[in-house]
């Protein structure tokens, strides 16, 4: 009896050590997915502000209004026009502090 105790107490100590490997493996894996990961750039890490849209401009407009909850990214991909274009733009803009039906240069 006391032998099947000690093996099931070896057992549970096993496990528990899997499991905590485990839990630190998922950890790292969540965290490395939210902060963007390495995008195989010379170690440079992704940075989903500053990816390029592709394709046309979506829009004819000179100018865009910004609404509630826009950020430069959200513009960039209502407009299909690059955030770093907007940036080129709109030196004086600051992209965190957009204020509601401000006017953003397109072109």
């Amino acid at each position: 009896m006391e032998e099947t105790t000690k093996k099931n107490s070896q057992i549970a100590r096993l496990l528990a050590a899997l499991a905590l490997i485990g839990t630190v493996l998922i950890v790292f894996v969540a965290i490395s997915g939210v902060t963007g990961g390495d995008d195989g750039e010379s170690g440079k890490k992704a940075n989903p502000d500053r990816q390029q849209v592709s394709g046309k401009p979506k829009t004819d407009k000179k100018t865009y209004e910004v609404e509630e909850g826009d950020t430069l990214t959200t513009i960039s991909r209502k407009t299909g026009i690059p955030v770093q274009t907007l940036e080129r733009l709109n030196p004086d803009l600051d992209p965190q502090a957009l204020q509601l039906g401000q006017e953003i240069k397109l072109r």
